[in-house]
């Protein structure tokens, strides 16, 4: 299954993945050298990532039930854990430097399933 993201009136992507099995949240984007046949990996439910067997940094965006942006960790290397954000229920993973700089903590991020 996949979603396509908005914000404002601009376009994220029209390619995200979506995890929302036990064994498609696990896996994630583990041990895979490189994101291929989508722009990245949106983890429902999810409020905190690990970076373990991974082989590329990702821009990380932590998201309430509704939406909204709650925390942006930019270019996080492989090998490290992030906090656990308890407003975050939804977590959308990019490589590195695909994450919009206008994007803040507190925008709406609108979700679609395509």
């Amino acid at each position: 299954m996949k979603a396509k993201i908005t914000y404002g009136n601009k376009l994220l992507s029209n390619d995200i993945l979506i995890a929302d099995t036990t064994i498609t949240r696990m896996v994630g984007l583990m041990f895979k050298p490189r994101l291929e046949g989508a722009d990245g990996l949106l983890i429902n439910p999810c409020n905190s990532i690990h970076t373990f067997f991974m082989r590329y940094n990702l821009d990380i965006v932590f998201m309430s039930k509704d939406n909204k942006v709650v925390k942006i960790i930019r270019d996080i290397k492989p090998w490290r854990m992030t906090w656990i954000y308890f407003k975050a229920r939804k977590t959308l993973e990019l490589p590195a430097g695909k994450l919009p700089s206008d994007i803040r903590e507190g925008d709406v991020l609108e979700v679609n399933h395509v």
